[in-house]
């Protein structure tokens, strides 16, 4: 699927993505993890997220202290250049991109820092790790992002549809 195409269908599947969410709520949260742990690994068996970019291409993540330094030393400067040249910080006041797309994508979608990405990166798109609950407002936004987590909605909704 294109990334337009995408854009369209997560848009309008957003309003019963929101209802699903608030189901999900409901379940067990070692039985919501399987769950999402199940369908993470069949939809990423079809899915290879560099023909996509598409979180590289609109979203930042959130970089940590030891992000900052690590990607500090690999571009041999200072913490605060490094700082100045590349991030702000959010309205919570957590270290983010100053632009989209992110700096550090390559034309062919390849992450020109992937050995040394920042944490966010390396776990995104989250929808594999423990304690979903506890971030699945956080899930439900990444619908519009990654056509992997819209699929495996998808696939949570034929399962608990009402």
């Amino acid at each position: 699927m294109d990334l337009e195409s995408f854009k369209k269908e997560s848009q309008s599947d957003f309003p019963g993505n929101k209802k699903l969410r608030d189901r999900l709520k409901r379940l067990k949260p070692k039985e919501l993890d399987q769950k999402f742990e199940e369908y993470h690994e069949e939809v990423f068996e079809n899915l290879d997220c560099l023909d996509c970019a598409n979180c590289c291409k609109t979203t930042s993540p959130i970089f940590l202290l030891t992000d900052i330094d690590r990607l500090a030393r690999v571009f041999k400067l200072k913490q605060a250049v490094f700082i100045e040249e590349y991030l702000e910080r959010d309205e919570e006041g957590d270290y983010v991109l100053k632009s989209s797309p992110c700096p550090f994508l390559g034309l062919d979608n390849k992450c020109l820092v992937y050995e040394d990405r920042p944490k966010a990166c390396r776990e995104y798109p989250h929808t594999n790790r423990k304690n979903i609950r506890g971030i699945l407002n956080l899930t439900l936004k990444n619908t519009l992002v990654c056509p992997a987590v819209h699929k495996i909605f998808r696939q949570l909704d034929k399962e608990y549809r009402k």
